[in-house]
């Protein structure tokens, strides 16, 4: 056998940059990413907006200077969309500023039809033709596709820039920043910091429009499912004004955005903050007692996405209804499911168990008759070992007792007939969160709701932050599906976000993501949940009282294991 011929030579001009689906793409030695897939671009999905190199993510910019594995990421993917929107949200801000220099303009949170909600202080709100001259000047500036340039400078030149700027929430954010440098980008000469990746520059954001909605306005983007086409905006007077009510408590406790907090947790306020915050909860969660108690309601329904905070939160709502003399009966909507052979399939072919049909919903209507008409009924239970429904309890409610039903689909008016649907009284419980990076860098609810989740798996299941990682694009799926649109049909919303909790979730959370391997598909998310959680300060997770619903997430509830007396 001839031995192997190994030479040292010179470096090629061309490079190869092998795609996921298999194909090699040869171009020059020091092109950019974004150059390379333009040969491509036509052949996927949505539009690319980014690239996964080697296991990495990087912006359409990043030069390819050796041979590497490239996987696109398009705008129907969950990093093309935040990218996208990202962006987007950097593109309002500079048109902003340039119409509307002596303006504040703030990011608050999303809307489920794609959107956000933002408000602008400093002058009075934008009235029509503003908006519209507004959309226009983004309009303009898009089809002139300007550069986003990208810098990296000294962590305390950002501080100085931003202090010159007047953005004080952004020189408390960076005072705090583990990192010496800070990634800025600039449009037509101005600056700002956005946490995480951007598009190349404005032509890329076509698609979007803007909407003038309860005192503020909305910036609307495609959803992932059609990623080149804008949904019917919907109205969110409820979801609004409960996010208002958590912006009411934030500007009570002095903490409107995470360098506030931070500073907050330095100063020794820890205490007050968590004591304040878990009041606001507990007073919220007496007044919806007291709107059931005056409605004389016979069911109670709750519902919310994943993670919101639903088992703690009906506990709590139990607990004050028991003090005003009432006792609820728990009826699990669990235990209504048909057996597993019987569940519609989902896409992947799998049982779906977030399908409304995935319920009895026959024998559901035909046991609350009975049980509201205080006869006995012999209760199912779902055993999910066999996958089949079996006998349950045996009840009979007691005059004037309600029962309480948790479960995904308590918003839906499907769940229970027109008869009883008067007689309802409907709690929407999710966490809204509302504290903000700085003004145009959100805090995401879904990566709070996220982060509970994989602290609470890993503490219940054993999962590791992979595998929790990895279910959430079907969790995420079932909501938009089933929860989501059915929100607005809650009498009231409950929000479970406190301001406090990321920084005790952050110690639990950080070595779970450490742990994603490298070449692991949800080694990237991990990343991103890491940057985002080094902004905040720790805190001591002794602090949390034991009825708190950070407690549900964290273990140590002092309501995991109660129950109401059913004598």
């Amino acid at each position: 056998m001839n031995p192997m011929s190994i030479n040292i030579v010179p470096p090629n001009k061309n490079i190869e940059l092998h795609l996921s689906d298999g194909r090699v793409l040869e171009g020059p030695r020091g092109a950019s990413v974004g150059e390379f897939l333009q040969t491509v671009k036509d052949d996927f999905s949505a539009p690319i907006v980014a690239a996964i190199i080697n296991n990495e993510i990087h912006e359409l910019s990043y030069l390819i200077e050796m041979e590497a594995r490239c996987t696109p990421v398009t705008m129907d993917s969950a990093d093309g969309a935040r990218i996208y929107r990202r962006s987007l949200v950097f593109l309002l801000e500079m048109a902003f500023m340039d119409l509307f220099p002596n303006g504040k303009l703030t990011i608050d949170h999303s809307l489920s039809s794609g959107g956000f909600y933002c408000q602008v202080t400093e002058r009075g709100a934008l009235a029509q033709d503003e908006l519209d001259a507004l959309k226009l000047h983004m309009q303009k500036l898009v089809e002139e596709n300007h550069p986003y340039e990208r810098k990296e400078v000294p962590a305390q030149v950002a501080i100085e820039y931003f202090k010159m700027r007047g953005y004080d929430d952004k020189v408390r954010l960076f005072a705090y920043r583990q990192k010496d440098y800070v990634t800025l980008y600039s449009l037509n000469g101005q600056m700002d910091y956005m946490h995480g990746y951007m598009v190349p520059s404005t032509g890329y954001l076509r698609w979007f429009d803007l909407n003038l909605i309860n005192g503020g306005f909305t910036i609307q983007f495609p959803r992932r499912h059609a990623p080149t086409d804008l949904e019917p905006m919907g109205d969110y007077p409820k979801l609004i004004n409960t996010f208002r009510q958590y912006g009411d408590w934030l500007e009570s406790l002095n903490i409107d955005n995470v360098g506030a907090l931070n500073d907050a947790v330095l100063s020794g306020r820890a205490d007050e903050i968590l004591l304040v915050s878990e009041a606001l909860h507990e007073l919220n969660v007496a007044d919806i007692a007291q709107q059931i108690a005056q409605k004389n309601s016979r069911i109670i329904l709750i519902a919310g996405p994943s993670s919101s905070g639903k088992t703690t939160t009906s506990r709590r709502l139990a607990i004050q209804l028991l003090a005003r003399g009432i006792s609820p009966y728990p009826l699990e909507l669990d235990n209504y499911f048909i057996d597993r052979d019987k569940t519609p399939l989902g896409e992947d072919g799998k049982p779906d168990f977030e399908n409304l049909e995935a319920l009895d919903l026959p024998r559901l209507a035909e046991d609350l008759e009975k049980i509201l008409a205080g006869e006995k009924v012999q209760l199912p239970r779902y055993n999910f070992k066999s996958g089949k429904s079996e006998a349950g309890d045996i009840l009979q409610l007691k005059d004037g007792q309600p029962l309480i039903l948790e479960g995904i689909h308590g918003m839906n008016p499907r769940l229970i007939s027109d008869r009883w649907s008067g007689a309802a009284f409907r709690v929407y419980v999710s966490a809204l969160t509302q504290l903000n990076l700085d003004r145009h860098n959100r805090v995401s609810t879904t990566d709070t709701r996220l982060i509970r989740r994989m602290v609470r798996d890993a503490r219940e299941r054993g999962y590791s932050a992979a595998q929790t990682i990895s279910r959430w694009e079907s969790v995420r799926r079932g909501e938009k599906r089933h929860i989501f649109p059915y929100q607005e049909n809650a009498d009231v919303m409950f929000n479970s976000a406190l301001v406090y909790e990321l920084s005790v979730l952050r110690p639990f959370a950080e070595p779970l993501l450490r742990q994603v391997q490298y070449r692991a598909p949800e080694y990237i998310e991990a990343r991103r949940l890491l940057a985002f959680l080094e902004w905040f300060l720790p805190l001591d997770a002794s602090l949390v009282p034991a009825n708190s619903i950070v407690r549900e997430f964290l273990g140590g509830s002092g309501l995991k294991d109660f129950k109401i007396w059913r004598g």
